[in-house]
């Protein structure tokens, strides 16, 4: 849906894909024998995944984000967030790892950390494609 600014007409969506870190590996063989895999345990099931999708709903409202989609794996959680166009991807993406890692730890007992690392992909109601050929038809037109 097209929502509007004072100055802006815009419908933006971004798919965020992040994982969580895990904590229990403290020999540096173990690390180089397990390799990236430290970070894909499964523990993001029974409460901690439905008191992750609640923090995500918490902070998507505070920050007047629209949270469209929120999928909490066993091992990454997907998001999709509609978000005006002053902020920024990586500003949304800092905001929902943050905040939510900071409001669960000091909730409950146990803990949860994000890595560094994450995907953030664009959505609108126009495919990639459909601009592309929208943009090449434009000029034709300007003659």
């Amino acid at each position: 849906m097209v929502k509007s600014t004072r100055h802006a007409k815009y419908e933006l969506y971004y798919h965020i894909v992040f994982v969580p870190k895990s904590g229990g590996i403290e020999d540096s063989a173990d690390l180089a024998e397990q390799g990236s895999a430290q970070y894909r345990r499964s523990h993001l099931t029974g409460k901690t995944k439905e008191r992750l999708e609640t923090i995500f709903a918490e902070i998507c409202e505070d920050k007047d984000l629209e949270l469209a989609e929120a999928e909490v794996m066993t091992d990454h959680v997907h998001l999709f967030i509609g978000s005006p166009p002053k902020n920024a991807p990586s500003l949304i993406v800092n905001w929902v790892k943050g905040i939510s890692a900071r409001k669960y730890n000091q909730r409950y007992d146990n803990r949860v950390k994000w890595t560094r690392s994450y995907y953030v992909g664009t959505a609108g109601s126009a495919s990639k494609g459909a601009v592309e050929q929208y943009i090449a038809e434009q000029e034709g037109e300007d003659a």
